[in-house]
């Protein structure tokens, strides 16, 4: 078996980037908020950027729910074949069928720079409201460029959005989401749990501005998350599945979706036990033996495991990165976090050289300091 993340860390390598999201997926994530509020997505523009159109599920899915979700309009854009790194050979036309004859069959097709620019597919509300608007009402043109998600023309179109769903490249999440926040814009973005820790995405966290999901870094039926990948894809362990159409899959752990779109399960308190009870029945060993131990340079206690957050302390707990499946804003708040620097106060003294989440004098990985609310 590859290591937790060793799918994550090659993409990143290699900027192979290309992870298709599969139809249950976003069907099963876009339904739980719907349930929270079924007005999510009525009358909003959604724009679905880092995108191939032409064999995308999130298109699909979005254009075939068009009318259901009720969407004023849907914009998906794609990045020129001749643009990405390394995988042009293995791309894939089309997941709709029909788009590659649609495509050739326009007057606006152009052999000679179909595979140098991007393209954007677009379905409007219409006014006449006794025609059911699906994904055959799609329309397409090129872009003036190759469909990069920072290119003036994308901007355009994110300014023009209120909501931005996609699987946007591993390598560059960290700037897609400076880039959704600059225009305060709402979003349903697929990422890696270890993103929590990152700098420009902890802040985010901690002041309410981003969430995770309702599928955050679990399995479903049995299974974490899997992603359809190009033909080129190398194959490398266990994570790769071909089925019977010799399609590649690869299932990648760690992986959720951020939002900051509200759900239901973001308010739901975490069932826990008092700190008497937690050093007499906690599940864990560790506790039982070794009880609250505080860090060696941060004034807080370590709490190795989300289910052993006492409901009784009121002094600051270090909890690891999954507590942040579990987060409700109206149980605790959320103060710092620490590995080797403090990442809200943005300390410059390493204390000593060491970490500030070491117990001990181990460090441990990156701990959310939280504290209850009362």
């Amino acid at each position: 078996m590859p290591k937790k993340n060793d799918t994550l860390r090659k993409a990143d390598k290699n900027k192979n980037d290309e992870f298709y999201t599969q139809y249950e997926d976003i069907q099963r994530e876009v339904n739980a908020y719907l349930e929270f509020n079924p007005d999510t997505f009525r009358d909003k523009t959604v724009l679905l950027p880092c995108d191939d159109p032409e064999w995308s599920n999130f298109t699909k899915f979005f254009a075939q729910n068009f009318e259901n979700l009720g969407l004023k309009k849907l914009i998906s854009t794609s990045y020129a074949t001749d643009s990405k790194n390394e995988n042009t050979q293995g791309y894939q036309l089309s997941l709709f069928d029909f788009l590659t004859d649609y495509e050739k069959e326009s007057p606006q097709y152009d052999e000679s720079i179909s595979s140098k620019k991007g393209k954007i597919f677009t379905l409007t509300k219409g006014l006449d409201k006794s025609k059911n608007i699906d994904i055959d009402d799609l329309e397409w043109s090129y872009l003036e460029g190759d469909g990069d998600f920072r290119s003036d023309e994308v901007i355009k179109l994110r300014n023009e959005a209120d909501i931005i769903v996609t699987n946007p490249p591993f390598s560059l999440f960290r700037e897609f989401v400076s880039w959704i926040m600059e225009a305060d814009k709402k979003c349903l973005i697929i990422g890696n749990v270890n993103c929590i820790s990152y700098k420009e995405i902890f802040p985010l966290l901690k002041d309410n501005k981003l969430w995770t999901g309702c599928r955050f870094n679990e399995r479903v039926n049995g299974k974490i998350m899997t992603f359809q990948v190009p033909d080129s894809y190398p194959m490398t362990g266990s994570e790769i599945e071909i089925d019977s159409d010799g399609k590649k899959y690869v299932s990648v752990a760690g992986t959720g979706w951020y939002t900051n779109l509200e759900h239901g399960r973001r308010h739901q308190p975490i069932p826990l036990m008092s700190m008497a009870d937690n050093l007499k029945f906690s599940k864990h060993k560790e506790i039982i033996e070794e009880g609250y131990v505080k860090f060696d340079h941060y004034d807080a206690i370590n709490i190795p495991y989300t289910d052993s957050i006492p409901n009784d302390y009121d002094g600051l707990m270090g909890v690891p990165i999954s507590f942040m499946k579990y987060y409700c804003p109206e149980q605790f708040e959320i103060i710092d976090g620490i590995g080797r620097y403090s990442v809200i106060n943005n300390e410059e003294t390493r204390k000593a050289g060491k970490y500030l989440s070491m117990v001990n004098g181990k460090a441990k990985f990156f701990r959310i300091i939280i504290k209850r609310k009362n």
